[in-house]
């Protein structure tokens, strides 16, 4: 199958004035394979959301090299970068961030705008909603919905536009642990019958046995 994304040595340090290099991240050398939900686990500050961040191109590592889909992220050029996270990339955090004066329908209708997807976006958007339970609460504007609607629309709108990867940052860190379930469950079903690869972080120790591949992360190294 491949790996929907690879990386070799990776590092990321800052430099504290009066102290040197910071090393968040250190000879970081995973693979995600491709189709599968891959969980990233780590405690606050362990180094997840920086190295989630260089694998989405939202970030440069200090050392190292990642491939996204075959593609040595070193060559890209920034707007090759920004073409690559509209086009084969989807986003979920747990702020949801979705667009409170749209309805669940408008978020995901500008969102597919967006990717320039050219399929039917009307039957597309009817074809998740369904899939994720929201068809009657589709026409609901987002602040009158609940956390977990939020984060169900949220991922909808991710997987719309078919990206190869859903980059999810601790994506059920706002909700209750039954929520939370949920979720991870529907990226589940979202791997399997899209074929979409999933990587996700998160601290919950209720999440993580439900992951294909699991890698856990400490002090920017892991283990």
């Amino acid at each position: 199958m491949g790996a929907a994304v690879h990386t070799e040595h990776v590092a990321r340090s800052f430099k504290i004035p009066g102290r040197g290099d910071f090393y968040a991240l250190k000879d970081i050398n995973i693979d995600i394979p491709v189709g599968k939900l891959a969980v990233l686990k780590g405690r606050s500050g362990s180094g997840k959301t920086t190295l989630l961040n260089i694998l989405s191109t939202l970030d440069a590592p200090s050392g190292g090299e990642v491939w996204f889909d075959d593609a040595k992220l070193s060559q890209l050029s920034e707007r090759q970068k920004e073409k690559l996270r509209r086009q084969k990339m989807g986003f979920v955090f747990q702020s949801v961030a979705l667009i409170p004066v749209m309805s669940a329908y408008e978020n995901m209708e500008f969102a597919l705008r967006l990717s320039g997807y050219d399929g039917d976006r009307d039957s597309r958007i009817r074809e998740l909603m369904a899939r994720v339970g929201l068809s009657k609460r589709m026409h609901h504007m987002a602040n009158q919905l609940s956390g977990g609607e939020q984060q169900r629309v949220a991922i909808a709108r991710a997987v719309g536009h078919h990206p190869s990867v859903i980059f999810a940052d601790e994506p059920t860190g706002a909700l209750d642990t039954e929520a939370g379930i949920a979720v991870v469950r529907l990226f589940k079903e979202l791997v399997a019958e899209e074929n979409t690869t999933v990587l996700m972080t998160t601290h919950d120790p209720n999440l993580m046995e439900l992951g294909d591949i699991v890698y856990e992360i400490a002090d920017g190294s892991i283990l």
